[in-house]
């Protein structure tokens, strides 16, 4: 049983991984420091809409899978 949740473990984190590479970047540095901020409140539409909500149900799934390994010992 640990090592299927280990397993499990590892396919989400390159799934997380790639969904979060695939969203869509912001307009540069300067949009970290505050900068560039013009499209801030911009709403997700289609498929950023649809990446944003899969990386949030798999960050809950790898939290809990890592939890469950806790308790699997």
């Amino acid at each position: 049983m640990r090592i299927f949740f280990l397993i499990l473990l590892i396919l989400i984190a390159g799934l997380l991984i790639t969904l979060i590479l695939l969203q869509q970047k912001g307009s540069g540095a300067g949009s970290v420091f505050g900068g560039g901020g013009g499209d801030v409140y911009r709403t997700r539409r289609g498929i950023d809409k649809l990446l944003h909500y899969l990386t949030i149900i798999l960050a809950f799934l790898y939290s809990a899978v890592s939890f469950s390994l806790i308790f699997l010992r």
